[in-house]
């Protein structure tokens, strides 16, 4: 079995070669945290969670570095008035690392929430300032940055003049860029509008600030990642990832960055993952169509009709591959809904299934195992792989029902192998036992209730037990080991 990604810088998949066999270093752009970090974000993140867990399943050891930007995300590289930081503090009346404990608390209690696994590191912007102005002085050193009034920025007609590419991420052409705004240049600080800032200068009004050799000021967003990504995965690792609204600048500057200062790509395979939209609409906060995860989970907003767990919001984003624009609706909710149950109901019905070594089965375990694989190993296909469960999950109930039979062997290896896709790849969970158990216990009193009637041949209360469960959409299922019940 061989890995293949798809390289958003050659845009193909290509076979994943790590640097060092049998590790994998991988760095995903974290949040920048002013405010509650929001769906289409916990769709990234969880995008990424997948792959984590997808590598250290096919054996890898993986380095996974997660950043959190908590400081100088500047919307603006002219106005510093523009930091969104600056902004929050206004708004909120706190300090700005006020406005960052708050905020990454609540980013770190939703991941945890939606079962992401943390980060192996997760380093902040304000901890690696030193590393950020020594990025910035090699870059002067270099000839790829100028200081400007007590800011710095990156000269991208310099590095595109030396034979390099500004551009090749995100397949802009920017001596196109520079020729239709060639009669700015020269304006403001900037040599040339394109140019970014790996520094800027702080206003009297600005709180965060640090000295530097070109005055008090504070990082530019671009350049943290680069000092962050190379100091614990080296200067050119793995995987970089993160959402496609980052391929332009942030990543494209990123690279500029990391060949700038070290005279090597950075990143082999570059990875994006798609929006999120609701009700085929684009999330947005001045349309109102636009949802907190909390407020999915609680069931405590407009757009859909009852709270939803997060496993089952878990499940429906990988019913989605993470290259695809994913849409969330009620209908598209209920469903995933009904197939996490229903996937729950087969793993925990293995559990009584009485194997048979005498006939041979109907299903190819092995055939069913490769082609699951084979979904991991094409860019992380996760609806395929779910697909190939509910084939797995048909066959269980076939089981149950006395249709099919399986091997003691082959029982033991589709238990751990539906363990290990459900829980250790997916990363599903169980949802509340005591839920279940309750449930389990007042249907089994009714199954008894329903088996002494039929033993009393009071046949039309029988058939009133099982219809009125069927109506609640609780299938009894009469078999050779007895009745069972399913979740329609």
């Amino acid at each position: 079995m061989q890995l293949k990604l798809y390289n958003s810088l050659t845009g193909e998949k290509e076979i994943f070669k790590p640097i060092l066999e049998g590790n994998v270093g991988m760095y995903v752009c974290g949040p920048t945290v002013y405010s509650n970090v929001h769906l289409g974000n916990v769709r990234t993140f969880l995008s990424f969670d997948f792959i984590y867990r997808t590598l250290m399943h096919l054996g890898y050891k993986v380095r996974y570095v997660r950043n959190i930007t908590d400081a100088g995300h500047l919307t603006d590289d002219g106005n510093v008035e523009n930091d969104r930081f600056v902004k929050q503090t206004r708004l909120e009346k706190l300090e700005p690392m006020e406005i960052v404990q708050k905020y990454t608390v609540d980013f770190h209690k939703v991941l945890e929430l939606f079962n992401l696994l943390p980060p192996n590191i997760e380093p902040t912007a304000t901890g690696h300032i030193v590393e950020q102005i020594e990025l910035t002085q090699k870059l002067i050193e270099r000839g790829f940055a100028y200081e400007s009034n007590g800011s710095v920025y990156f000269d991208v007609l310099e590095y595109n003049k030396r034979g390099l590419n500004y551009g090749e991420l995100s397949k802009r052409n920017i001596e196109e860029l520079f020729a239709n705004t060639r009669d700015l240049d020269g304006q403001g600080e900037k040599k040339n509008p394109q140019d970014f800032a790996l520094w800027k200068k702080a206003s009297p009004a600005h709180i965060m600030r640090w000295n530097s050799p070109w005055g008090e000021g504070f990082p530019g967003w671009h350049l943290e990642c680069t000092a962050m990504s190379t100091k614990y995965l080296g200067e050119k690792f793995d995987i970089h990832g993160g959402g496609m609204d980052l391929k332009f600048p942030h990543h494209e500057c990123e690279i500029a960055q990391g060949k700038a200062c070290n005279d090597v790509a950075p990143v082999n395979y570059w990875m994006h993952a798609n929006m999120l939209t609701m009700n085929s609409q684009r999330m947005s906060k001045s349309t109102g169509n636009y949802i907190l995860p909390m407020q999915l989970v609680t069931g405590e907003n407009d757009f859909f009709e009852k709270p939803f767990h997060p496993t089952i919001v878990r499940f429906c984003f990988l019913q989605a591959h993470y290259r695809s624009v994913l849409d969330i609706s009620n209908d598209a909710m209920i469903a995933s809904e009904k197939g996490f149950i229903r996937l729950m109901e087969a793993i925990k019905l293995l559990n009584s299934v009485t194997p048979d070594n005498e006939k041979q089965s109907g299903f190819d375990l092995k055939e069913w195992k490769a082609k699951s694989y084979d979904a991991l190993a094409d860019d992380f296909n996760s609806p395929i792989l779910i697909a190939h469960l509910f084939e797995a999950v048909k066959y269980i109930f076939a089981l149950n029902d006395g249709k099919e039979t399986i091997s003691a062997e082959d029982l033991e290896d589709l238990k751990s192998t539906m363990n290990a896709f459900v829980f250790d790849v997916l990363g599903l969970q169980n949802i509340e036992e005591n839920n279940n158990e309750k449930l389990d216990q007042t249907l089994k009193v009714l199954i008894e209730l329903r088996n002494q009637a039929r033993k009393s041949k009071n046949f039309d209360l029988s058939d009133q037990i099982r219809d009125k469960l069927l109506a609640e959409g609780i299938e009894l299922k009469d078999g050779r080991d007895g009745t069972t019940y399913v979740l329609n």
